[in-house]
This record gives structure tokens, C-alpha cells and sequence, in this order.
């Protein structure tokens, strides 16, 4: 059975993807060719698997992290150009910020926080869900 909280919680960080993936396209999808294998923008029925980034998080129980447990957000650019760390880091400062804005309008006062945590961005805090591991 699934938690309804936890289903809420998912479908909140699904569509802020999303969002956050469109915003994406738009600012930097011209900058570098996709990989030969990837569809184009718009030209598949996810987000996720078209166009050249694919964004989301998985949850990690948080051994040895600086912030617990918590969701590593994921950042990835499907292209076989270089990509300087600059333009990664600028990219991965976007997504942080944009996802923390709409967290704070979702789940006002619940403490919840992204911030770096070893190389990648997590999303670590109350989100009000009882869980186990």
C-alpha cells in the first residue's frame, strides 16, 4: 500500500521536474547538440526522456552524508559535447534554487532545504512523511 503523503510528495517533486526541465530547454537546449540517440524536445510523452537534460532525485538513506537522509537531485545533460564544470555548476545552481522556491511555496515552514552535500544538491528536511528503512 502506498503512503499518500509519500505519493503527494512524489507527484510534487514529478511535476516541479518538470517545470524545472522546460525552464531548462529554453534557457540553455541550444547550447549543445543531443546525443544522436535522444529525441528532441517535445517529441516523446516524458519529459525525462527527451531534450537535453533529464532532471529528478532519488532518495538515499543518508550513511555517511553531511544531511541524512534525503533526495539527491539528479542533473543530467544527454549530450556527447563537453560541458565545462562552470556551465554544469551554473546549470545545477538553477535547478537548486528554482526546486527550494517551489518547495518553500508547497511546504511552507516545514524546514525542508536543498544544499550541496558532497558533489551533488539534496533535498533533506521534515516533508512531513513517516517512513522506514
Amino acid at each position: 500500500m502506498v503512503n499518500p503523503q509519500m505519493e503527494e510528495w512524489e507527484d510534487f517533486l514529478k511535476k516541479s521536474f518538470d517545470e524545472i526541465d522546460e525552464a531548462l530547454e529554453n534557457r540553455y537546449g541550444q547550447l549543445y547538440p543531443l546525443h544522436p540517440n535522444r529525441p528532441a524536445k517535445g517529441e516523446t510523452a516524458s519529459k525525462s526522456r527527451d531534450g537535453l537534460f533529464n532532471v529528478g532525485a532519488a532518495f538515499s538513506p543518508g550513511f555517511g552524508s553531511e544531511h541524512g537522509r534525503g533526495w539527491v537531485v539528479e542533473v543530467d545533460m544527454v549530450t556527447l559535447a563537453k560541458v565545462p564544470k562552470s556551465v554544469q555548476s551554473e546549470i545545477e545552481e538553477t535547478v537548486a534554487s528554482m526546486l527550494q522556491e517551489k518547495i518553500e511555496t508547497a511546504y511552507p515552514g516545514r524546514g525542508i532545504r536543498i544544499a550541496r552535500d558532497g558533489t551533488a544538491f539534496k533535498i533533506y528536511g521534515n516533508i512531513g512523511v513517516k517512513y522506514r528503512l
